[in-house]
């Protein structure tokens, strides 16, 4: 397919763990553009814009001309205080989603996590399904509890299809009991994340976990709506013939 023809895709936040991660694998699939708040030295794809999401004339600069964005870019540290989470989580997801508006961008997808419903991990209150009443566990879970409002308003009123990804704990391998039931391994990351920008749907919240055999969240909607098949299981990681999985496919 060429470069005309593929989805035009930004990526907010591209330089973090998970930016990196879709930028790699996603770059042969989409035509990129990646965010960052500052440019890498060698970034993956040439398309690449800078600004802070609170600057709202620096989110209509980078969502011009694309056909998606993929909204990665916030504070997401669970202890961020309210001078972090209000300019960078919550004015600037509702920059990205207004310029998107705005530049006729018709498909977000919106990274939001499983600290919004953080209090049924506190008191064990599993399993976790993802149309349950939000209880956020922090500040942080308050702004993608926002953020996903947001979303919905948006698919409503202005007709953009909106997927919110409840993304679990994504790193390269598991490695202890909370990571055992939370893991998102990269390749399923980027699987869901192209099946979400892929979606028809007009809006949807989805648990982005790998298919761990002790997990705790439900992610039959995922499947059955998303078409998301995770390929990958903490499991394997806590037996003694454990083979680790690829980062990404």
């Amino acid at each position: 397919m060429s470069q005309q023809q593929r989805m035009r895709v930004l990526i907010t936040g591209a330089g973090g763990r998970i930016g990196t991660t879709l930028a790699l694998h996603l770059r042969d699939r989409y035509a990129l553009r990646l965010h960052y708040h500052h440019a890498p030295p060698n970034p993956p794809v040439d398309d690449v814009v800078t600004g802070d999401v609170s600057d709202f004339a620096a989110m209509q600069r980078a969502v011009t001309g694309v056909d998606a964005v993929v909204h990665l870019a916030a504070d997401p540290r669970t202890t961020a205080p309210w001078d972090s989470v209000l300019p960078n989580n919550i004015i600037g997801t509702y920059n990205v989603f207004e310029a998107a508006r705005q530049a006729g961008v018709r498909k977000i997808v919106f990274a939001s996590t499983n600290h919004v419903m953080g209090m049924y991990d506190r008191d064990h209150q599993w399993p976790v399904y993802s149309h349950l009443p939000v209880r956020p566990d922090s500040l942080y879970g308050v702004s993608k509890a926002f953020g996903e409002a947001l979303g919905r308003y948006y698919a409503d009123r202005y007709g953009i299809s909106v997927i919110c990804l409840r993304i679990g704990w994504f790193l390269s391998e598991p490695h202890d009991e909370i990571s055992r039931w939370m893991w998102l391994s990269p390749r399923d990351c980027v699987q869901i994340v192209w099946r979400a920008l892929e979606s028809p749907l007009p809006f949807g919240i989805f648990y982005a976990i790998s298919n761990n055999s002790g997990r705790h969240w439900d992610i039959t909607d995922a499947m059955e709506l998303l078409g998301y098949r995770p390929e990958d299981d903490a499991e394997r990681f806590f037996t003694d013939t454990a083979e680790p999985a690829p980062d990404a496919s």
